[in-house]
């Protein structure tokens, strides 16, 4: 266990650990006493049928969705609805490798952990922590998309509406060497040190590589040609890359990073149906509205589209922002309203 003063309560707010005991891995691996970093907004109601679900993304928390994404006014509205977010393992604020007081599983020793597992410990924490069967809505981003997808497949009886937005049901074969190649900013810096550093500043340079990895796919190609980054105050693509994308990644912890980058990769709801990924989002009784955003490089509408067509009942519903992936962070003013709109609409669906 190491100390990093990014994952704080100061920095990540109004947050509370929940332990949901042992958790066996799909991998086969365990987490002693797997604790879950829980952030809430509303009231649960008495008939307990208005509990939103938001999982967190890559490198992502709660604080995100705090941030641009809940509120009053927003679709996903606290006056409404009950809406938990809860911060995925291994993103340091959740169990993670730099986190675990076990020594078994802390650092290197962090067993692979799958969406899956992320999702049956979720499953576990509504149901035992607030008594939630049933979710009027899942919604993610990203590795929350592939978490939503899961959950979808996983317990359809579960899930009345689900918004994966920015993210596949399938991992991609292209995604999956994009996330390798992240991953091997990390793995080739010295100070690395096969996951065994006394501290995150140790592996600076291998992190700020990652961070030019995300500057070229994770922003779209127009992003940078139109200059996007002005609007939100930098003098050029260099001080945005300098002073905004370079920090936000050399503050946290590459063991961390490196536990979510491998479970990206291997997102796979066929894993339920032998492989046959038709099967497995046919199984979704969900109102879906899958939600790719138009210049996404990470995951293209196309392939986003060809899983929607898929999916009983479904509808394609393109956010569209020249930003990219990286529009999850609501970076162009048009974004969340659009969310907004396309949560409401579904959320408006009788179930």
């Amino acid at each position: 266990m190491i100390d990093n003063p990014y994952y704080s309560p100061e920095v990540h707010k109004d947050f509370t650990l929940v332990s949901i005991g042992r958790l066996e891995l799909e991998e086969g691996g365990v987490i002693p006493d797997c604790s879950l970093a829980v952030r809430t907004w509303g009231t649960l109601n008495a008939a307990k049928d208005n509990a939103i679900l938001i999982p967190t993304w890559y490198s992502g928390t709660h604080q995100i969705w705090a941030d641009a994404y809940v509120g009053p006014g927003h679709a996903l509205d606290p006056e409404k609805y009950f809406i938990v977010c809860v911060n995925q393992i291994g993103n340091g604020l959740s169990t993670s490798p730099h986190n675990a007081t076990d020594p078994s599983v802390s650092m290197s020793r962090f067993p692979h952990v799958r969406i899956g597992d992320d999702v049956v410990a979720q499953e576990r924490l509504l149901r035992e922590h607030f008594g939630i069967d049933r979710l009027a809505l899942v919604v993610g981003g990203s590795m929350g998309a592939q978490q939503t997808y899961e959950w979808a497949v996983r317990f359809p009886d579960k899930v009345l509406r689900a918004a994966p937005i920015a993210g596949t049901a399938r991992n991609t074969p292209h995604d999956f060497l994009f996330t390798e190649a992240l991953n091997e900013q990390i793995w080739s810096d010295p100070g690395w040190n096969g996951g065994e550093y006394a501290s995150h500043e140790e592996v600076h340079d291998g992190l700020v590589r990652h961070a030019h990895i995300w500057a070229i796919m994770g922003f779209s190609t127009e992003f940078w040609k139109q200059e996007r980054w002005a609007a939100l105050g930098f003098t050029s693509k260099e001080a945005f890359l300098g002073d905004f994308l370079e920090p936000y990644f050399t503050a946290m912890d590459p063991n961390d990073l490196l536990a979510m980058a491998w479970k990206w990769q291997r997102g796979d709801v066929s894993r339920h149906t032998g492989g046959d990924l038709a099967a497995a989002l046919g199984r979704i009784t969900a109102a879906m509205f899958v939600m790719p955003i138009s210049e996404d490089m990470f995951f293209p509408v196309r392939d986003c589209a060809a899983e929607q067509s898929l999916v009983p009942g479904s509808e394609l519903r393109v956010v569209e922002d020249v930003s990219g992936h990286l529009g999850l962070f609501a970076i162009d003013s048009q974004f969340i309203p659009q969310i907004d709109r396309h949560l409401g609409e579904l959320l408006a669906i009788p179930r």
